[in-house]
């Protein structure tokens, strides 16, 4: 085989003084030619050279100085790179300019410069060896011999001994031949060809690596073409997990890791029994929907590990572009499949339990709909075929089970709200709250406090307590704050107490126990009260009482002030649905002299607004039934007289129509003046004839009176079939009272009914 020859560069090199930065060997960059002698260059030897060597420059690495003087040379650097300059483009108007495309060959050094105008030339000294390829042809006739003799020896071996160790041989050639990125691209098609995928997506990776291999790895599209083959063998196509169908096994974890709940529980173990009896099962698509903190997430969590799925959860709030849920096209710089593709690419399976958390909480712009984007994927009908616009090719997205968490559905498409199942999960009452805080919360937070049950304890008046007087919500985030604020408070005290261990001698220890066997005389725990201003370390377990809370949590920031509110005529409890749960609502009402206004305050809604004016028309209607005044005697209950209806809390917004029977009650309590019971709330709609109609979030609001110790709800008889799922707990300390008209509404609110006042001619009667 012939040497190879190096490549000589001339020894006379024109200069090309560039301020753009320093070209590399091999490199390649873009120039401007603005200044004299770069424009005399040019000219002189790239627009009216022929040769080739008329195309070899020098470039040097020039600051200029805006001090110097143009018409003298710069100091120039020692070292430079010799170009070769493959384009020019340039104009003349409005001046003289060029723009040379220029590639590095190899470095020199300046030997020294022979002239200086109208452009430099410099003698130079080629530092890099540049080398061409030898005789190809010769090259290959060399091949060619020793190609011959290792067949003709191969053909021997094989036939004497056909061993396998010929397809190993043949194998480490062939990687031999290729180069780094070439094995990449054979193990890439390997791997589409073993694929399990379907044949249209087979197909399609097929022809993108054949046109891979055509294609310039400089090519931005190589890449984007290589990151999506990467991708298609990657997802699961046909890859799933094997369900556990056990369903008493199911019942003892779901029982383990949540408490109540049963309504949910009970329809996962109903998908677990259809799907022991039918194999092909479609995923149903469920919606929890709740107030926060009831555990959503979490029970989506377990249905996962019931079933042994992988779990993926999607967050969906605040998301407002569709290329979130379908990915982006390829033609797009940066695209990038969609969360639904990059999901199962993560857990590895088709089959996994897929929460859509916050669904209610989608938003839309210029660039697309993301909740119109969901009714192909949450469809069962079509999610089978599911194409995301980066694949290009259909998915099947039928074996997912998919769970998606809301706290309110009104925000919800009609047409994605119709593709879901929805099951509501109400919050907790203050029993249940009670059995989660020392089942879960408590021993979940001394673990990551590094407390055990023998250094702290919480009685479960305490637990009582903090839900009663320092939280007021549906669920039971702010109750594992503040347990949590608690186990700091005890981490601190027993990281002081081991440290006054660590100081005390032999003697100390004596006089300790000693003290100690004082201390323990009444055999109770110590409260981390009583252990504060001690200078020996805290008897253990600390006992967490209501004097170590109002220490660690200040005081109460619940007080019931219920009877308090209710202390003047004019006041009534209402019953409202928030997002958050249910609330207690308090209606006040007051009257002075005016020209009959009506004025409303509290941020009120347009429906709330309609539901006052319907309740001050029906009593002005039915003032003389009730025998109902004015301050100056007259029935007609605006004449000369103006109302104000305030409804605390203005921050917050607020609307419905379940506040009519409390707004009609707190006007006749204002009319009559007679106070409202003040261990009674209501809701319920209202109609211009006094009927009371049914509304929503009956057990949420139940609830919310529960937790406030009220003893007696009032709603609307159609809802009576709600009361069903109402804890029996709470059934037993609340009674209700169902309503079907506004005579049956204040009869229940005051104490001995709605009695008339007597008036002269008119006997006493009680409606």
């Amino acid at each position: 085989m012939s040497s190879v020859s190096p490549i000589q560069i001339p020894s006379r090199l024109p200069l090309l003084l560039t301020h753009e930065g320093v070209l590399l060997p091999g490199s390649t960059m873009r120039t401007s030619v603005d200044s004299a002698r770069n424009l005399q260059l040019v000219r002189s030897r790239l627009l009216k050279g022929t040769s080739l060597q008329s195309t070899i420059l020098g470039v040097i690495p020039n600051t200029p100085d805006p001090a110097s003087d143009a018409q003298d040379l710069p100091p120039l650097h020692r070292i430079g790179t010799a170009a070769l300059a493959v384009q020019v483009v340039g104009s003349n108007w409005p001046k003289p300019h060029y723009t040379l495309l220029i590639t590095g060959l190899c470095r020199f050094q300046i030997v020294q410069v022979l002239k200086e105008k109208p452009y430099p030339i410099a003698e130079v000294e080629q530092l890099d060896r540049l080398e061409e390829f030898p005789n190809t042809c010769k090259m290959r006739e060399e091949l060619g011999e020793l190609s011959e003799q290792f067949y003709k020896y191969a053909v021997q071996v094989i036939a004497i001994r056909p061993i396998r160790r010929i397809t190993h041989i043949s194998g480490t050639l062939e990687d031999e031949d290729e180069d780094e990125d070439n094995d990449d691209i054979v193990m890439l098609e390997k791997k589409i060809r073993t694929s399990s995928m379907p044949e249209q997506a087979h197909k399609v990776c097929v022809k993108e690596i054949k046109r891979l291999k055509k294609m310039p790895q400089s090519m931005p599209e190589y890449a984007l073409t290589r990151n999506y083959l990467e991708l298609m063998v990657e997802l699961p196509w046909n890859k799933s997990t094997t369900d556990r169908l056990d369903i008493r096994a199911a019942r003892i974890l779901l029982d383990n890791d949540h408490y109540a709940m049963e309504k949910l529980k009970k329809r996962v173990l109903e998908y677990l029994a259809v799907r022991q009896l039918k194999n092909n099962l479609k995923g149903p698509i469920l919606c929890f929907v709740g107030p926060p903190g009831v555990g959503k997430t979490s029970v989506g969590r377990s249905v996962a590990k019931t079933l042994g799925r992988e779990f993926h959860r999607i967050a969906l709030g605040g998301v407002c572009d569709q290329s979130d849920i379908r990915g982006h096209r390829r033609t797009y710089v940066g695209s990038m499949p969609g969360r639904i593709i990059n999901g199962l690419k993560t857990v590895g399976v088709n089959n996994p339990v897929f929460l859509l958390d916050e669904v209610d909480k989608l938003g839309k712009s210029l660039q697309g709909d993301p909740a119109a984007a969901l009714l192909e994927v949450l469809d069962p009908e079509q999610n089978h075929n599911f194409t995301d616009h980066y694949l290009n090719v259909a998915f099947d997205l039928s074996q997912v089970l998919f769970i998606a968490t809301a706290n309110t559905t009104a925000t919800i498409p009609a047409a994605l709200l119709d593709r879901m199942e929805i099951i509501q999960v109400p919050g907790y009452t203050q029993e249940e709250k009670i059995e989660i805080a020392h089942r879960h919360l408590i021993p979940k937070q001394l673990e990551q406090h590094g407390l055990t049950p023998q250094q702290i304890q919480i009685p479960q008046v305490t637990t009582l307590d903090i839900i009663t007087r320092y939280t007021r919500e549906a669920g039971v985030r702010s109750l594992d704050r503040k347990l949590g604020a608690i186990c700091r408070a005890v981490a601190v005290k027993v990281a002081e107490g081991q440290h006054k261990e660590a100081k005390l001698d032999r003697s100390d220890v004596t006089e300790r126990e000693g003290c100690r066997e004082h201390i323990l005389e009444d055999e109770k725990p110590e409260s981390i009260s009583d252990t504060t201003d001690l200078a020996l370390p805290p008897e253990m377990p600390i006992l967490i009482d209501f004097h170590a809370l109002k220490d660690i949590l200040g005081p109460p920031m619940y007080e019931m002030e219920v009877s308090q509110r209710l202390s003047q005529p004019g006041v009534a409890i209402g019953l409202a649905w928030t997002p958050l749960g249910g609330e207690i609502m308090f209606v006040e009402a007051s009257r002075m002299d005016g020209e009959g206004q009506l004025t409303l305050t509290g941020q009120l809604g347009d429906v709330m607004k309609e539901s006052a004016h319907l309740a001050i028309s029906w009593l002005r209607s039915n003032a003389k039934k009730y025998q109902l005044t004015n301050a100056f005697g007259s029935f007609d209950l605006l004449d000369n007289t103006d109302i104000h209806l305030h409804f605390p809390a203005g921050a917050v917004t607020k609307d419905g129509p379940s506040a009519g029977v409390t707004i009609v009650t707190c006007l006749a309590s204002l009319f009559s003046g007679r106070l409202v019971r003040s261990d009674v709330a209501m809701t319920g709609e209202i109609t211009l004839r006094g009927l009371v109609l049914p509304v929503g979030g009956i057990k949420d609001k139940v609830l919310a009176a529960h937790r406030a110790g009220l003893k007696q709800v009032i709603i609307p008889r159609r809802n009576e079939k709600d009361l069903e799922g109402i804890p029996g707990n709470v059934r037993q300390d609340l009674s209700f009272v169902t309503a079907s008209c506004l005579d049956e509404v204040l009869n229940a609110a005051f104490d001995g009914g709605f009695t008339v006042k007597t008036r002269p001619g008119l006997l006493n009667s009680k409606l």
